[in-house]
């Protein structure tokens, strides 16, 4: 169920939208998702190991290895198709998308990523799709997270703040390829989810 929560403008086509999705419907996907394909830890170029676990749902799941990153239409672990997106999320991610000013968002890919105690994710850019025209919408479930948004070059100055529970950010156009992460996960007993809906191809 979503929530009528006004979009604040954090910056140049960036969105913020407060409260404006109920987690518990969206949790119980997530475990069904998890079920078929489960949550791992990546390693990225270099061999390093992702600290956030992650899965995936919808036609392409991202992937990354030491030989890059990708969308595939398969799970790399159980070769089998990626789970289908829930109606939920469909319907969460093109609402939010609406509500920050891009009504016919029509995402492809869903990547979960999980945050427990010490997880974080460095900054980096959304650049893998062949569609960047289309948003990205990103939302948190669970433990508060301190959110790093930056600008287009890595070396740009780095606002944070809180993202909460049903909390939705949305980012685009101008903002498409800004800098963004999430600092380490402080909160022993808690578990952050993110869903980071994308349209890939």
């Amino acid at each position: 169920m979503l929530f009528p929560t006004p979009p604040l403008q954090i910056a140049t086509d960036v969105w913020l939208l407060k409260s404006f999705c109920e987690s518990a419907a969206l949790l119980q996907h997530i475990h069904v998702i998890a079920g078929q394909a489960p949550f791992r830890h990546y390693t990225v170029q270099g061999g390093q190991r992702m600290s956030v676990a992650m899965t995936s749902c919808g036609a392409l799941g991202w992937t990354s290895s030491e030989q890059g990153y990708a969308y595939t239409p398969t799970d790399p672990l159980s070769k089998c198709p990626w789970s289908q997106m829930p109606h939920d999320f469909k319907r969460l991610a093109r609402s939010a998308a609406s509500a920050a000013g891009w009504p016919s968002f029509e995402p492809d890919s869903c990547l979960i990523n999980r945050y427990k105690a010490g997880a974080a994710m460095g900054l980096h850019q959304d650049r893998n799709e062949q569609d960047l025209s289309a948003p990205i919408v990103s939302v948190s479930i669970g433990a508060t997270a301190k959110f790093m948004l930056g600008g287009q070059q890595r070396t740009d100055a780095v606002k944070s703040f809180d993202l909460q529970d049903g909390d939705v950010m949305v980012w685009g156009g101008s903002a498409r390829l800004v800098f963004h992460g999430v600092r380490p996960q402080s909160q022993e007993s808690s578990i952050r989810y993110n869903l980071t809906f994308r349209k890939a191809a």
